[in-house]
């Protein structure tokens, strides 16, 4: 007899990721998806693209950017972008943590670009980023800095940067800024510019910032943080007030760590939204209705996109976070 969350979906997907030929999918496939006893965590960790991902640390906790430079400011502009990059994937995909020295090196990284404030500098030259320093955080956390005053810090400088309807946006695209400025803005050492905080909440910015706090087990359940997940699930499927993701179908392109409606659906049931929620269903149904027969979702519903991913394995990442947020919901 199927597990009740699994029932709520179109097409079995386990035979799928049990059998992908991925160790790590197939690993947290019987580990969480089914219940059964698996080996430790480390043997995750000793997974040849964990262990190739660490050998490319470098000796500050930083990973070295291979790509073209664009910003010359801040120095640390390129790595911070790098290492984000790659303790992402260590972290939500490898589950790997402080008990690990390479993990502690990046963690340790990441607090040396924390500012007085307590937010994370550096990713849009010397602007404010309160949607990067959210999911920077929320990564940190999963890496079990929880308990860490600095994450704290963190947290209580995000608070103090909400918006007066409760949600988050990006300071600088609060204001109307041309072309020459922006650029300006974002390439070069001027003093962060604050936000217009009468403008709008950003359902794009809200979904990062709320990672964080959904991975608190004290913030998730304030009513500051259930007031943003109100005005975040209140936008599902509609394009955001800001030019940045702009466009309604970004809800349903799951592609790098951008917001979609998986992202806030995990966040949201972290929470402690009800599947019964009418918002939250939308977007149950969404995943359900899309669902392919293999059992996995595309990585692009946008209109008139083409499927253009030969690879499956981030098609299988996907199916995973899906079938984890389904299970959270349906128990």
């Amino acid at each position: 007899m199927p597990q009740k969350w699994l029932a709520q979906l179109k097409y079995n997907l386990i035979p799928t990721l049990e059998s992908s030929g991925n160790k790590a999918i197939e690993y947290f496939t019987k580990r969480d998806l089914l219940g059964k006893t698996v080996e430790p965590i480390d043997y995750i960790w000793e997974l040849p693209e964990v262990e190739k991902a660490f050998r490319k640390q470098l000796t500050d906790g930083s990973w070295k950017h291979t790509g073209k430079q664009t910003v010359a400011y801040p120095p640390f502009h390129q790595a911070l972008v790098a290492t984000w990059k790659t303790f992402r994937l260590l972290v939500e995909r490898y589950e790997v943590n402080k008990t690990l020295e390479g993990a502690r090196k990046g963690a340790e990284f990441f607090f040396s670009c924390q500012t007085s404030q307590g937010d994370i500098r550096g990713m849009l030259a010397n602007q404010y980023v309160t949607y990067y320093t959210g999911a920077i955080l929320a990564i940190l956390m999963k890496a079990g800095y929880e308990g860490d005053p600095r994450v704290e810090k963190g947290l209580n400088w995000l608070l103090s940067m909400r918006q007066n309807d409760g949600g988050w946006a990006i300071p600088i695209l609060t204001h109307y800024f041309d072309g020459k400025t922006m650029y300006r803005l974002t390439s070069q050492f001027i003093e962060p510019v604050e936000p217009d905080r009468a403008q709008p909440f950003s359902h794009f910015g809200t979904d990062m910032v709320l990672r964080a706090f959904a991975a608190h087990p004290r913030y998730r359940g304030s009513k500051e943080v259930r007031r943003a997940a109100d005005l975040l699930k209140s936008r599902f499927f509609q394009p955001d007030v800001y030019t940045s993701y702009q466009d309604a179908r970004y809800w349903v392109r799951f592609a790098f760590w951008w917001p979609n409606i998986t992202t806030s659906l995990d966040s949201l049931s972290l929470i402690g939204y009800s599947k019964d929620d009418v918002d939250i269903k939308k977007g149950l149904d969404w995943l359900i209705e899309n669902q392919m027969p293999d059992g996995l979702w595309r990585l692009d519903y946008s209109k008139g996109k083409q499927e253009k991913v030969t690879d499956t394995s981030e098609k299988l990442w996907l199916a995973l976070s899906v079938a984890r947020i389904f299970k959270r919901f349906y128990g």
